[in-house]
């Protein structure tokens, strides 16, 4: 396997002022460029769908109006009120989840698809209701589309090594950006390493988002695959999947993208984006954990053999061979995640009746507060691009503050003030190395979250960085 990489930066992260329990560090200060902005304004808050929570109407925002589905909320953790801010990693999960789950183990718990007795006729019914809303919700065309599995990371890899490895031979190129999860770059390294073919990284412009001449430039009549994110995890920008579908296309090239930051936060229409995959993960939009769901236009699916082998993929099984089903079932050997499956489908019901609409409307205004009231702390760095009137952030905001390691600020944050932020490379490595940094702190929103979160977030990450400097 060739691998085409931009030069990274050599530069080394900050070690920590204080010992953190997590990990040892051993590297020197890094001296950021760091950037302050001027006030950004804020828009109105977008009010939730009236079907959903009667008590919207006397409610200042939707965050305020649909904390009280969320149990897990409510609660105080090393003895301060919990703020939970690690959305990009996982999303909570609403009481109408939770009664999906305890009612499909309750009432109807049973295999699908094998059983003719009434408690498996349920399950399946419920198990493809929850394939046919997720085919709604991201508007497939036809719910074959749709092959349930247990992550994102396992819908790429099923892609890559089903179409990957019955398409792609040695000089094909695969384009991949700096940005990329690992779970977006690592299956095609093991797959170009098996055929030969070449992978092609996109780098980042100057607002510190991947570069789309860059990426005009590297595709070609060798480009077989683009592999892309929708909404990126740790620089929050928010790349034209529509056009970059465009462009692959007219070089005769599939494009897979990663929307495992969008189709929980914004509409996400496959049709009009014409993408040929799309990846996402129930966890991260109100669901279970365990689950989650490959799109594939059919006749692409149809024409990629199994994955894994095993009961419920298959057609007819002989001593000698077998021949297989029809997608979605040729995807899906043995039992699946049924209660998860029905889970989801809740989680859809439930996000569904808000508005993904004005959960995205909601979510701009709340991340745009995040990011300037961020700019209030001496010597921060945010990552990924400013937001303004042409540039529209992800409700997350990657960032270092000098001197402090960021798995200090977060174990101090979440020991001392009960806040709940992510800390480290966030699964994207490569990305962390070409900023020059070998992590970041990470503040991600939700729905749920509010003004007053953030708030208390950056009150106590003021705290946090006074604390440590402290000790200069």
């Amino acid at each position: 396997m060739e691998v085409l990489v931009p030069k990274f930066q050599s530069l080394k992260f900050p070690s920590p002022i204080c010992c953190c329990s997590i990990t040892t560090w051993n590297s020197s200060y890094l001296n950021f460029g760091f950037r302050r902005l001027s006030s950004l304004s804020v828009s109105a808050a977008s009010k939730v769908n009236e079907a959903v929570v009667e008590s919207v109407i006397a409610s200042p925002s939707l965050g305020h109006s649909t904390r009280p589905h969320f149990p897990i909320l409510h609660q105080e953790v090393n003895g301060s009120k919990l703020v939970y801010l690690d959305n990009a990693a996982t999303s909570q999960k609403p009481t109408a989840v939770l009664k999906a789950l305890q009612n499909y183990y309750e009432a109807y718990n049973s295999n699908v698809h094998r059983g003719i007795h009434f408690l498996s006729a349920k399950a399946t019914d419920e198990y493809e209701s929850a394939r046919r809303k997720v085919a709604t919700f991201i508007n497939a065309s036809d719910s074959r589309e749709i092959i349930f599995t247990r992550n994102a990371t396992e819908a790429i890899n099923l892609v890559a090594y089903s179409w990957g490895l019955s398409n792609l031979k040695s000089g094909d190129e695969i384009i991949v950006t700096v940005a990329e999860h690992h779970s977006a770059i690592v299956p095609w390294q093991l797959v170009a390493q098996k055929v030969g073919a070449v992978l092609k990284f996109v780098t980042l412009n100057q607002d510190e988002v991947p570069d789309l001449d860059n990426l005009k430039e590297v595709l070609s009549r060798k480009t077989k695959l683009v592999v892309v994110h929708h909404v990126s995890n740790v620089l929050a920008s928010v790349l034209p999947i529509r056009e970059i579908t465009q462009w692959a296309h007219d070089v005769g090239a599939k494009v897979l993208v990663d929307a495992c930051q969008s189709v929980p936060h914004m509409i996400v229409d496959v049709q009009n984006l014409n993408v040929d995959f799309l990846v996402a993960s129930s966890h991260k939009m109100c669901g279970p954990t365990g689950i989650g769901f490959l799109y594939g236009k059919i006749d692409i699916l149809s024409s990629m053999p199994p994955f894994l082998g095993g009961g419920e993929m298959i057609s007819d099984v002989y001593l000698d061979h077998s021949t297989y089903a029809e997608p979605p079932s040729r995807f899906e050997a043995g039992t699946p995640a049924i209660g998860e499956a029905i889970g989801l489908g809740a989680a859809i019901d439930y996000l569904s009746g808000i508005g993904m609409q004005t959960i995205h409307d909601y979510e701009v205004e709340l991340g745009r507060y995040l990011y300037e009231r961020l700019l209030s702390i001496p010597n921060i760095r945010i990552y990924g691009p400013a937001p303004s009137e042409e540039v529209q952030r992800a409700a997350l905001c990657s960032f270092n503050v000098e001197n402090v390691h960021p798995t200090d600020l977060a174990t101090f944050l979440d020991q001392q003030h009960g806040i709940a932020i992510r800390s480290g490379h966030h699964c994207a490595q490569p990305l962390h190395r070409y900023l020059g940094v070998s992590a970041s702190a990470r503040a991600s929103l939700y729905f749920y979250n509010t003004k007053e979160d953030v708030d208390n977030f950056i009150e106590a990450l003021n705290d946090t960085v006074n604390f440590f400097n402290s000790f200069k």
